[in-house]
């Protein structure tokens, strides 16, 4: 297999390919990036490889902790990713890219699997795949034992074409549509969450019509619990548009309860994200536990990542300590416990590169790259604070405005944040980008999404393309 314009002259003519079905070969790193690292015993990364040539900061150090776990700076002061040099992904695939340790992604997935089958052996981890709907991802997490939470068609029909068994599908959407209704049951996906009366009316009358089987459901509660994060990501207090309150929530169980196409197998709760304590996922837990006994009890996502050197989420483990300790105390038994974290499964192991474009002079330097809002509008819809480094000198350096190619004056990337001597032509790397950014992008000023890149091990694989200029006509009719 060949590479093309893509391969650089000392990059072997054919590279090993992975066991993974995906869109592009695997092709090993360059002889000069040959940095490893090491995890510390917190998970967290270290940097191993530095010799006299280049020498990390102290903020380099400090820094590194964001970046995927093995994040290492070689000798010549380069960023390594997944053991690959970030300035050799960049001749590769071009920037703006996402890059992601596919080690980092499969050791936060068995932290979660192995941790909550440890502490409640009939559960499921089913990974809340808006915050990373790409066919590779799902892919790798269901090789990992996940199941999945799909908002709408697009995400159904993602999630079955990368693989995933139907029955591991958990369906949500507070309008979910008749089209959409009806993939999930012609797919038999194991459950469908109902989010109001209408989507009881709908499904109900839509098993009638399709599978002549009864359907699995489960009841969105909303608990009334506000935690402490933004509020476009709060989901779990009175007046959110998601589910059903209490009272209401009653009345669908009891009518449930008498339907002979809609099987009830118990109730959901999904409170927000971003959340940084655990003392609201305990009551979310207990507000669950006072509708009564169920065989399913969905405890939903929420858990915090850390973006920035101020943040402190909880642990995996401390936050499977808390649902599974309050579970114990309230909930039958016998049930079975799902849970769906997003974010905190794949934030920490994503890593945007840009390269610079341009450098403005002033109180606070511009520092201007070539994506922006297109690949991360986190920064514009939540005010999400992100850090940054020069990929080849890491950390420190003077306070800068990392900007955006955007026409809007709200394409910041990060404010005030640290780089050292930046010039056009160096590039940039953004850590704890795996949640939302691929999610989100756009064509905003007709720019062209960004390739997704896996890195593992000193190999490297697009699994998902740059889009072309042609793509962006590609639907048009006229």
């Amino acid at each position: 297999m060949s590479f093309a314009a893509t391969t650089p002259a000392a990059r072997p003519s054919t590279a090993r390919s992975t066991g993974n079905a995906a869109p592009g070969p695997r092709v090993p790193a360059a002889a000069a990036g040959s940095a490893t690292g090491t995890a510390t015993d917190s998970g967290r990364a270290t940097r191993s490889g530095a010799g006299a040539g280049q020498r990390v900061t102290a903020a380099g150090e400090e820094l590194l902790g964001l970046f995927p776990p093995g994040t290492s700076v070689a000798d010549d002061g380069t960023l390594l990713i997944g053991g690959v040099p970030v300035t050799e992904l960049a001749e590769a695939y071009g920037t703006p890219a996402l890059l992601v340790d596919e080690n980092a992604v499969r050791a936060r997935a068995r932290r979660y699997v192995d941790g909550l089958a440890a502490r409640w052996p009939n559960s499921r981890v089913t990974f809340a795949s808006k915050a990373f709907p790409c066919t590779a991802v799902y892919r790798l997490l269901a090789e990992e034992g996940l199941g999945f939470d799909v908002a709408g068609g697009g995400e159904l029909t993602l999630a079955l074409a990368a693989g995933a068994d139907p029955e591991g599908l958990v369906v949500h959407g507070n309008a979910k549509t008749e089209e959409e209704l009806r993939l999930a049951v012609e797919a038999r996906a194991g459950l469908i969450v109902l989010d109001s009366f209408d989507d009881i009316d709908r499904l109900e009358r839509i098993v009638g019509e399709v599978s002549g089987r009864t359907q699995g459901v489960l009841v969105r509660v909303t608990p009334d619990i506000r935690p402490d994060t933004h509020e476009a990501v709060s989901t779990g207090q009175a007046g959110a548009k998601f589910g059903l309150l209490l009272p209401q929530a009653r009345e669908a169980v009891a009518r449930l309860r008498g339907s002979d196409r809609l099987r009830l197998d118990g109730v959901h709760a999904h409170i927000g994200s971003q959340i940084m304590e655990t003392g609201p996922f305990a009551r979310a837990v207990e507000a669950l536990a006072g509708l009564g006994e169920f065989a399913v009890y969905d405890l939903g996502g929420g858990l915090g990542s850390r973006y920035t050197y101020r943040d402190r989420p909880p642990s995996v483990e401390h936050y499977l300590d808390t649902l599974v300790g309050t579970a114990g105390m309230v909930l039958p038994a016998g049930a079975r416990i799902l849970i769906e974290p997003g974010r905190s499964m794949v934030a920490e192991a994503g890593v945007s590169l840009y390269r610079v474009v341009t450098v403005k002079p002033g109180g606070q330097p511009f520092v201007a790259v070539d994506g922006g809002m297109g690949d991360n509008l986190e920064v514009s819809l939540y005010g999400q604070r992100f850090e940054a480094t020069v990929a080849t000198r890491v950390g420190g350096g003077e306070r800068c405005r990392l900007v955006g190619r955007h026409c809007e004056s709200g394409d910041v990337l990060s404010a005030g944040v640290p780089l050292r001597d930046p010039r056009p032509g160096d590039l940039v790397a953004v850590p704890v980008t795996g949640a939302y950014t691929y999610a989100l992008s756009n064509n905003y000023n007709g720019a062209r999404r960004p390739p997704v890149v896996f890195c593992r091990d000193g190999e490297h694989r697009a699994v998902v393309r740059r889009e072309s200029y042609q793509d962006l006509l590609r639907r048009d009719l006229g």
